[in-house]
């Protein structure tokens, strides 16, 4: 099992990041399909699609893994109000992030493999060859709105955040 991670990590103070998109990913395994879509989409825009390859191989895997093993069983798999999943992508001068929320409060868990040709059970190994570095930690609090009342109410923690940091070889041109 691995520990919380947040070493490597950019600040999160939202002032240092110069761009950020976030998508939210429905609960069926289309989703990461688009999530490549969005991710390719985002890249273009900040002019970093130089490290499209390494960044969309390990939004895949973190997008898959939160929906194969993050989601209860029991989730519905169609389209829902509220999605569980969401991927977000941070850009600083001279690295990006990518990272992807979902409900689940168990932490991430690299599987040991000699069989490199099985389809599945690689998806941390993949992560952590392409990344620069990576990481999770628990979700922070989530505010949202009470219906009916009107006002802010903080939910209990929302599951967990895994991380993959890379460090972008050119600076982007500036919007």
């Amino acid at each position: 099992m691995l520990e919380p991670l947040r070493q490597g990590l950019p600040p999160l103070d939202p002032a240092a990041v110069s761009s950020a998109a976030s998508c939210a990913l429905p609960a069926r395994y289309e989703a990461v399909r688009e999530a490549r879509q969005f991710t390719r989409r985002t890249l273009d825009q900040w002019d970093a699609g130089d490290r499209f390859d390494d960044i969309c191989l390990v939004v895949s895997e973190l997008v898959t893994n939160a929906l194969r093993h993050a989601l209860p069983s029991d989730t519905p798999r169609t389209n829902e109000q509220d999605p569980p999943v969401r991927l977000h992508l941070m850009r600083w001068t001279s690295r990006l992030v990518c990272a992807v929320r979902d409900p689940s409060h168990d932490s991430p868990v690299a599987r040991e493999s000699e069989d490199f040709s099985a389809e599945s059970g690689r998806g941390l190994f993949l992560v952590d060859s392409f990344a620069d570095s990576w990481g999770w930690h628990p979700s922070p609090p989530n505010p949202h709105y009470e219906a009916g009342r009107g006002h802010a109410v903080t939910a209990s923690l929302n599951g967990k955040v895994v991380w993959a940091l890379f460090r972008l070889t050119h600076t982007p041109v500036s919007e």
